[in-house]
């Protein structure tokens, strides 16, 4: 059975949800921090329509293979920076809030290497992908096949 598109059927919450994205777009994040931060919940979440889409996004922007095939391992690599490596862990730790909340050694970490207004919007960006990842696991979006 197919499902409802939630961004059809109820334009209000899409309009709502759209101002977060927009908050998101017009912030201060780094253009890679705002891929990591939407692939790695992603990946949490198991949203292959939104993998699909930021892969490409991130590539786009001249993210590396093998930094998108590696990331789901981020800690075991020496791929990724220490804001970047504060970035994921607040990421993992705000998508999977029900098992434990984010701890104090990750958001103070985050906050002495980012700064409390840039942590700020790194958790917007957080909750944003994370509606996003629910609508589209909700409605069955899938990505297109590449030809």
């Amino acid at each position: 059975m197919k499902r409802t598109n939630i961004l059809q059927t109820q334009p209000d919450a899409y309009k709502a949800i759209m101002a977060l994205e927009n908050f998101v777009i017009g912030s201060e994040l780094e253009p890679i921090h705002k891929e990591l931060i939407k692939l790695r919940s992603s990946q949490i979440n198991g949203c292959a329509y939104c993998l699909d889409m930021h892969s490409r996004d991130a590539r786009k922007l001249g993210e590396t293979e093998q930094r998108i095939y590696t990331l789901s391992a981020w800690r075991d690599t020496p791929f990724f920076d220490e804001k970047e490596q504060a970035i994921l862990a607040l990421t993992e730790e705000t998508t999977l809030i029900s098992k434990g909340g984010v701890s104090d050694d990750t958001y103070n970490k985050a906050v002495e290497l980012l700064g409390a207004k840039y942590v700020g919007q790194v958790i917007i960006a957080i909750i944003t992908i994370n509606a996003w990842n629910r609508i589209a696991i909700s409605s069955h979006f899938q990505p297109a096949l590449e030809k």
